[in-house]
């Protein structure tokens, strides 16, 4: 079966083996981030609707579990914003009821989660990851270019209501862009933001695939250090990327499973290899055979040569 709602399992840099689940279509958010590895957004938007069958990603799911080992964690991420989609809750509580045993995580960007409704959705997960990439306007408009209505202080006031309310981990993400967000300014409103929200953990992330503005650059290891020394608080951590993991997926389309995993992540053929469980070669004609068929396309970064779907090929 070739899924159109689920994707990986990926070599997360923070969950280990990961399960994709994506609620809306490509590219459906309500940011458009300088920095986003899924390419620009088509259809900007903090409309809250039933994007994809919710019915249909359960099904989805259900013939997963049938044929594949259990991942380390179930998470909502992908092509958009997770919490648009207003059946978010409803597939969290099926994979709660069938799969217990089984972390389900929610990637946001917590532009809805000022919605006590969002919330309440939110608080059936294990793990959710809220990301604040700017405390003040203008650098939060020129990073993740969101819809007009949007506004930071409303975004940390959310995050922070939902801490109070919720018995799981929150892990609030930074993405760190080196000459933009890291400046002294910048830095002391998010250490304002990171006390008065309280997360678990504060996780610094920068560039490992390519983004949507190609003249960015990762931040340097030092520079990341220099993060955390400014921020000053105990909770501060720096993602490392993904190791080789101890799952892989099992599949009988290796090149359905390459297409689905790279339009949503841009991956190396180290990491396709790794994710799919395939030799480094049977990854390599494959690839072959994708870009003369026109599917996908490269893009050479500072880690290795990246592969990514064609637009309007899948």
């Amino acid at each position: 079966m070739q899924y159109r709602h689920l994707f990986g399992p990926v070599l997360s840099r923070r969950l280990g083996i990961s399960l994709g689940v994506d609620l809306v279509t490509h590219k459906i958010c309500s940011m458009n981030c300088v920095y986003c590895e899924c390419g620009e957004t088509t259809v900007l938007t903090n409309e809250r609707r039933q994007y994809v069958s919710c019915e249909d990603v359960c099904r989805e799911l259900d013939h997963y579990w049938a044929y594949n080992d259990d991942p380390d964690y179930i998470t909502f991420s992908g092509s958009g914003e997770p919490t648009l989609n207003i059946g978010l809750g409803q597939v969290i509580a099926h994979i709660t009821k069938k799969k217990p045993g089984i972390q389900v995580a929610v990637l946001t960007n917590a532009t809805l989660m000022g919605d006590p409704g969002v919330r309440a959705e939110l608080a059936l997960a294990d793990l959710v990851v809220p990301s604040v990439d700017a405390v003040s306007p203008e650098t939060f408009y020129r990073i993740n270019r969101p819809c007009t209505s949007i506004q930071p202080a409303d975004m940390i006031e959310g995050i922070a209501d939902f801490r109070k309310q919720f018995s799981g981990d929150v892990w609030l993400e930074i993405f760190v862009l080196p000459g933009i967000n890291d400046t002294p300014k910048e830095l002391a409103l998010l250490k304002t933001a990171i006390q008065k929200i309280q997360p678990h953990r504060v996780q610094l992330n920068t560039l490992d695939r390519p983004g949507t503005v190609s003249t960015l650059r990762p931040a340097t290891p030092q520079e990341l250090e220099r993060v955390i020394h400014i921020l000053d608080e105990h909770n501060v951590e720096i993602i490392a990327r993904a190791g080789t993991g101890t799952k892989k997926r099992q599949t009988q389309d290796p090149e359905a499973a390459i297409l689905e995993t790279i339009h949503r992540r841009p991956c190396t053929r180290e990491d396709l290899a790794a994710v799919l469980g395939l030799h480094k070669q049977e990854v390599d004609r494959l690839l072959a055979d994708l870009t003369a068929k026109g599917c996908i396309t490269s893009r050479q970064e500072a880690r290795g040569k990246f592969f990514l779907t064609v637009k309007g090929q899948t």
